[in-house]
């Protein structure tokens, strides 16, 4: 069985002139052990899938259907898609002020163990495997009492979500651009914290601008998202040439 099945899915989004279509007919399939990136222009429909797949309120889903492990994400709350094994990694990470990160990773971890009927774990050894990942990634373990992304670096809010990835461990990890606005040394961070997440068991999806990030996390696939729609697929090797010929030979 396929990990995601994405099946001629259409979406579009309310606008001051009326529902704007973004995504028209794409089709996707990621198995388990899989690194799928997605590229492609401005506007062509790569967030709009994250957020999509993902439940995020102010999209109409007009048509097709996304399965995850089989069953029907479309028909699930944003919460239930995350028991079911979902991940959203955000473009722009938002900040929760008064909800530490300790408190909200602990939260997250109940949440989800109660869902599939799983003990607690409990909290002392809970925190202890927290501020060790963390160190891991980078973060100062003092980043744990603070809120959510409050006061955070670009670069720290991406750990910060790496971070969350491993804990939580999901079936499939949708990362929306993690590498944007990170230096190379925090980019390397991140892409190791990918790397030590990927497995025969789960997938990514990777939506990137650039070539750069693909270095450090080597696809199996690489697509090309242009006006809705995937319109080339292929290897690493198709990254490279995107990065030399830019999209309009394809476009």
């Amino acid at each position: 069985m396929n990990l995601l099945d994405v099946s001629n899915l259409h979406a579009s989004v309310e606008t001051d002139d009326g529902p704007q279509p973004i995504l028209k007919g794409l089709n996707l399939t990621v198995k388990a052990g899989e690194v799928h990136a997605i590229m492609g222009p401005n506007g062509s429909g790569k967030s709009t899938l994250a957020n999509v797949l993902s439940g995020r309120p102010g999209y109409a889903v007009d048509g097709g259907e996304a399965m995850l492990g089989g069953k029907n994400l479309l028909d699930l709350e944003p919460f239930e898609r995350a028991q079911i094994g979902m991940f959203l990694a955000f473009q722009y990470p938002v900040e929760i002020p008064g909800v530490s990160n300790m408190e909200f990773l602990k939260a997250s971890i109940d949440s989800l163990a109660r869902a599939r009927g799983e003990e607690q774990p409990n909290t002392a050894s809970f925190m202890r495997t927290v501020r060790e990942l963390a160190g891991s990634l980078d973060l100062d373990p003092a980043f744990l009492k603070r809120g959510v992304n409050e006061g955070f670096s670009g670069g720290e809010k991406k750990r910060n979500e790496i971070m969350q990835l491993l804990l939580l461990n999901p079936k499939l990890a949708l990362l929306d651009e993690t590498d944007s606005g990170l230096d190379i040394d925090a980019l390397k961070v991140v892409a190791d914290g990918v790397n030590r997440y990927r497995s025969e068991s789960n997938g990514v999806v990777l939506i990137t601008h650039y070539q750069r990030l693909l270095d450090y996390i080597v696809p199996d696939y690489v697509h090309v998202l242009s006006n809705g729609q995937i319109i080339e697929s292929g290897d690493k090797s198709l990254a490279l040439e995107l990065e030399a010929k830019g999209y309009a030979w394809l476009t």
